[in-house]
């Protein structure tokens, strides 16, 4: 009788797990697809999105830590963590000038895994054969996919989209460990807007924006970006750090569904088998390393 009970009360909250996590990875394939959205017809320029993004989910995320039951806690200044967010908010946004939504979102997503994952080898930890096998396959993956040929992308958009995925990896890895993730993005928003704002002031003279780029700027930034990392926190305090990676392997896989349905995108058999080549590479590692840490 007890056991069936334990198990009725656990089954709202699995179910709840699920609709965030799954929330959060659409939120995120969905910052590609309307960045890609934006800038494909024109609606506004990359610069003027980035800021707007970063303004608006500024403002989203600080209202979330000013009204939500806990306190903040008290943390560090972080300038370089902020130098990362605007990084990888500013060549993620040139990127998509040229680049597909499902190959952007997989060359960065390549990236920031391989920049974590690199870090942990330059940290001392160890790759078994296995893992090893899966790190170069990803990494091949990468590469075949930017290898010049008819169907390669923008080699400038995949070379600006793989500095957002580093940014953005880097920007992760200073996050390790912080007692309070989203009061630290939070800051680290508000901090990046004056970046942003001073690379608008470069482009000034190419600035440009109509209501349809300013509100998919503003989507980008209040809503998949910033209440995506409200749900995307809420998921992770019930998902294992093993769990939370591999799920995250979901994302380039919508971005590039969300492309063909949404901007008529075509998947080409390279992107497919580059893809396969980068997510497969990336799940052996993220396996590998789930068994070592079990011994």
């Amino acid at each position: 009788m007890s056991e069936a009970v334990s198990e009725a009360r656990g089954a709202p909250s699995l179910l709840q797990t699920v609709a965030l996590t799954a929330a959060a990875m659409v939120a995120f394939a969905a910052n590609s697809l309307l960045c890609r959205l934006a800038l494909q017809h024109q609606g506004i320029d990359p610069a003027s999105f980035g800021s707007i993004r970063l303004v608006s989910g500024a403002l989203t995320l600080a209202l979330v830590v000013r009204f939500r039951a806990r306190p903040p806690s008290p943390a560090r200044v972080d300038w370089l963590a902020a130098a990362m967010l605007f990084a990888y908010v500013a060549f993620f946004s040139f990127a998509y000038l040229s680049l597909p939504a499902g190959t952007g979102a997989l060359i960065l997503f390549g990236a920031v895994q391989l920049t974590m994952l690199g870090a942990g080898l330059g940290s001392g930890e160890r790759f078994g054969p296995v893992a090893w096998l899966g790190f170069v396959l990803a990494a091949g993956g990468l590469v075949y996919l930017v290898l010049p040929g008819v169907a390669a992308p923008p080699l400038l958009g995949a070379v600006l989209m793989a500095v957002a995925g580093v940014a953005w990896g880097v920007y992760s890895l200073r996050g390790r460990g912080v007692a309070d993730p989203l009061a630290a993005t939070a800051r680290n928003f508000l901090r990046a807007v004056p970046m942003a704002l001073a690379l608008s002031l470069i482009f000034v003279a190419r600035a440009h924006a109509d209501a349809t780029g300013i509100a998919l700027a503003v989507a980008s930034g209040a809503v998949t970006s910033g209440l995506g990392y409200v749900i995307w926190y809420a998921a992770l305090a019930r998902l294992s750090a093993m769990q939370a990676a591999t799920v995250q392997l979901s994302v380039p896989l919508l971005a590039a569904i969300g492309g063909v349905l949404l901007l008529s995108e075509a998947i080409t058999p390279r992107l497919a088998a580059a893809s396969v080549a980068i997510l497969g590479g990336i799940a052996i590692v993220l396996s590998q390393k789930s068994r070592n840490a079990r011994r």
